[in-house]
């Protein structure tokens, strides 16, 4: 017991309600966890520190399922080491989400029948920031519904100054480094957005569309090629082979005439193009498409634009003007007519990427962006994992991390936006390009001719520092000393490239070579309870906030603990949470019921001559839990750690020992202040386990058992050690257990047959228990009462006999059941099993069947035959139990 638990004697049980209400408690509760500064960290403290950063939440987002799951996690990690003694940061933050954003306040603007370019930047961007301050950051609000104990004192957000900041600083460095440069690259386009956007922001579905081939030159010097976007065609600058592809040899070098131009185009030999894939020929469109600017490099071909940033087409005469989509019906009505369409095919569904904001369809466009060099960061960031300065968990998922970095491109961090952090680089009136760091002027005035670049930088760039930019970087300040590198990120297996990476990055080059986290916990998707994808196209997605309301937010949090195996998706179902709501209950009843019958901390625990078998017992259980717990919470496996937690709290505590031990509390004497004492140790012991994944009930129930301040400041459970049986790791006593298993087993078994004769639980039966000589005879009384069994008494007939654990029970059912109506029965039920075997067996033994059956219906008749063998047994160990009628 902690000092914490001795600062004042025990509420008195009545203090407790009757039924545990979740929404009286929680949001009061979490307030004072706040205002009493549990959360809040101390970068002067000599406690050893343990700091996670969350990954930051767009401002303009809500609590979904997957913010649920991965916030639960890092709470329970966070709340466990303050609880071990650590000075535990877990810090809070949002992200600007430029384009979400954006396109947030440019909706409003729409519905008043105004643009941004009304306004002009400046007054838009100030008009972002008013929004941000009235309705941006629901998502906080929400995280305290959840219980998330984050330090709000150091709540960040990436447009702040500090932040803003360290962004000017790290673009700076990296310039001057050349690991910032600008160039001329085909990119993801939003013709709606009008902007770049990131691969993570483009969503592919798969449209329906159509393949239209085309022939390409005139007689012996033409060939095919396919394409589902015809209007490109315009701006094609060569065709492709395969340099070894027989067909087409005679044709590489030479020129052959583009349809609906006047332009030849050249034939040009390149490994890409696979030979055996449609024709074996590909146009190559520069501008438009990632492979063919590839194609276009290697060859040194010309780019040819044809299309402005809104999709219009800008080249060629008839189709000038025109929208892509019209372009393309237009060019192939064009082609058609003059004979070139080879073949058609629609509709031809394939894959195509759209804008994950405002959902148009994504255009390959060549453009004037910035980027990051990667090559050597990235080198830096895989390095860091193989030499093990960064642990990957699960390590299976190492392999996914190493495909990213071993393998990016470099990245474009440019966006063509107005809310975001400006591009700090001015160009001047003779062509002058100046990077100007954040304590560092502008080169000039505009009326000098200067400009400040109009772009905004890639959303994922800021939030890469988030893991030092948050504790004060570029300064040496307090935070970063204590609380860099940070120890765990946990967060989504979907965004090792996108996030991960990048912070691996950043934060290397930044800190020195310091890692930004020392291991990166990644987690699968939460799904819904049929395993499927949660999507509002699909009609299951689900407000978590609609669950916390119904069930309380800690049979969300447990519920999503509980699925929570590394790496693998997370499945969730509304009866799933509805489980855990009667965890939870159960934990309130059972704790209410524990201090209503004197349950105890106060003192020290008895010495162990003075415990029962059963006070053994659970004590050696509690502390091989204690154990258990410890060792998943090191290896991140919460649905183990939350599943034994489960199985004992709900089965061994309050199922058996509190079951137990009632008889000993009705007898009274120094035996039931004994188990009192024990059962509160238990409590004590079993609420502090639960505490970082259900925190509301138990810091509930722990201060009204142990008058202690908060469960969130008081100490994580050791093994619990007994005066006079001390050992090294805790209290261990094998003898008992292997006493209460046998217990166990009678109760098990008698409960059975029971249940097979049809009485009710309730139901009181005469019986006599042969218990001599065995372990179990000081438990007779417990066993009695566990499974309703009278004394024989007068005129007692044993009518059915079971031995069990090396004692017997016999029953006198005689009065209780019509024993030859359920010999009746029992044996119309064997009957039934008979036929069924009997057939099963018919048709594995016919040769002639199984030649023909699939594999699937042999099995399901082979599954019968089991399930018939099985249901022989038990009738037929029910009938011989039976009196004879």
């Amino acid at each position: 017991m902690t000092e914490n638990a001795q600062q004042q004697p025990p509420a008195p049980a009545t203090d407790l309600p009757t039924q545990y209400a979740p929404a009286d408690v929680e949001g009061a509760l979490y307030e004072r966890w706040v205002e009493r500064g549990y959360f809040a960290a101390d970068a002067k403290s000599d406690k050893p520190a343990y700091t996670i950063v969350i990954p930051p939440p767009n401002v303009t987002g809500s609590l979904h399922l997957g913010h649920a799951f991965q916030h639960t996690l890092m709470d329970a990690l966070t709340r466990r080491k303050r609880m071990q003694g650590y000075e535990s940061l877990w810090l809070p933050g949002m992200d600007h989400a430029g384009i979400a954003t954006q396109n947030k306040v440019e909706q409003q603007l729409a519905e008043e029948g105004k643009s941004r370019h009304d306004l002009g930047r400046e007054e838009f961007v100030e008009r972002v920031w008013q929004w941000k301050e009235e309705y941006g950051g629901k998502i906080l609000g929400q995280m305290r519904r959840l219980g998330d104990g984050v330090d709000w004192d150091r709540e960040r957000f990436t447009m702040d100054e500090g932040l803003s900041k360290a962004v000017q600083t790290i673009f700076k460095r990296l310039y001057d480094d050349e690991l910032i440069y600008r160039a001329e690259r085909i990119i993801n386009w939003c013709p709606r957005c009008l902007t770049a956007i990131s691969d993570i922001e483009v969503e592919h579905q798969e449209d329906a569309g159509e393949l239209v081939s085309i022939r390409y030159g005139e007689g012996d010097d033409s060939l095919v090629v396919a394409t589902t976007r015809a209007e490109t065609m315009l701006g094609d600058t060569a065709v492709a082979v395969h340099p070894d592809d027989e067909r087409y040899k005679h044709l590489i070098g030479k020129l052959i005439k583009l349809p609906l131009t006047d332009r030849s185009i050249p034939v040009v030999a390149d490994t890409h193009v696979d030979p055996e894939f449609g024709t074996g020929a590909v146009k190559v469109t520069p501008a438009h498409d990632p492979n063919d600017f590839a194609i276009g490099q290697r060859h040194d071909l010309p780019s040819m634009t044809i299309m402005d940033e809104h999709g219009v087409i800008t080249v060629h005469g008839p189709f000038l003007g025109q929208d892509r989509f019209e372009a393309r019906s237009a060019v192939v009505g064009a082609l058609r007519s003059q004979g070139r369409i080879v073949a058609e095919k629609r509709p031809y569904t394939h894959s195509v990427g759209h804008c994950s904001r405002c959902k148009t369809t994504v255009e390959p466009r060549l453009s004037m962006q910035w980027w990051v060099k990667v090559g050597p960061l990235a080198k830096e960031a895989g390095d860091a994992v193989r030499d093990g300065r960064v642990k990957i968990h699960p390590e299976d998922m190492s392999k996914r991390y190493f495909d990213w970095v071993d393998n990016m491109y470099d990245w474009c961090i440019s966006r063509q936006l107005w809310w975001g952090h400006r591009i700090p680089v001015w160009y001047g009136p003779d062509g002058e390009t100046v990077c100007v760091g954040p304590d560092e002027q502008p080169p000039g005035t505009e009326a000098e001719g200067w400009t400040q670049d109009t772009d905004v930088l890639d959303t994922w760039f800021s939030s890469g520092l988030w893991p030092f930019s948050t504790l004060g970087w570029p300064e040496r300040t307090e935070d970063l000393r204590k609380f860099y590198s940070t120890d765990v990120l946990l967060t989504g297996h979907d965004i090792i490239f996108f996030w991960v990476a990048r912070m691996m990055m950043f934060g290397l080059y930044a800190m020195d070579g310091e890692v930004p986290f020392k291991t990166i916990a990644l987690t699968g998707l939460v799904r819904d309870e049929r395993g499927k994808k949660m999507s509002k196209s699909f009609g299951n997605v689900v407000d978590p906030l609609d669950w916390m309301d119904k069930y309380g937010s800690d049979a969300l949090r447990f519920t999503l603990a509980r699925g929570a195996n590394p790496g693998t998706d997370v499945p969730i179902g509304e009866d799933w949470v509805q489980a855990s709501r009667n965890f939870a209950n159960k934990i309130w009843n059972a704790t209410r019921f524990a201090l209503m019958n004197g349950a105890t901390v106060q003192g020290p625990l008895p010495e162990a001559s003075k415990l029962s078998a059963t006070d053994r017992w659970i004590l050696a259980r509690l502390n091989e839990t204690v154990a258990q717990v410890d060792a998943y919470y090191e290896d991140f496996q919460f649905a183990k750690l939350s599943d034994a937690l489960f199985h004992f709290a709900w089965d061994e505590v309050f199922d058996w020992y509190v079951e137990l031990s009632k008889t000993t509390f009705q007898a009274g004497g120094e035996p039931a202040e004994v188990s009192k004492r024990v059962l509160g140790e238990v409590l004590d012991v079993t609420l502090r386990l639960l505490h970082p994944v259900v925190p509301f009930v138990t810091d509930t129930l722990w201060t009204t058992l142990t008058g202690g301040e908060s469960l969130v400041i008081a100490d994580w459970p050791k093994a619990v050690s007994v005066p006079g049986a001390d050992a090294p790791g805790g209290f261990r006593d094998d003898a008992a257990e292997r006493e209460i298993e046998l217990v166990q087993q009678v109760v098990t078994e008698v409960r059975r047959f029971r249940a097979d004769q049809g009485l009710q639980p309730g139901q009181r039966v005469p019986a006599r228990l042969t218990l001599d000589g065995t372990a179990l005879a000081p438990h007779e009384a417990a066993i009695r009462q566990l499974l309703r069994l009278q004394p024989e008494g007068e005129g007692f007939s044993a009518t059915a006999t079971l031995p069990v654990a090396g004692a017997e029970v016999a029953l006198d059912l005689s009065g209780v059941i019509d024993v030859a109506a359920e010999r009746k029965r029992l044996a119309k039920d064997l009957a039934a099993a008979e036929k069924e075997k009997a057939q099963a067996t018919a048709k594995l033994g016919n040769e002639a069947f199984l030649a023909k059956a699939p594999d699937q219906v042999v099995d399901k008749i082979r599954g019968r035959l089991a399930k018939a063998d099985e249901d022989i047994a038990r009738i037929a160990a029910q009938l011989d139990r039976l009196p004879q009628a």
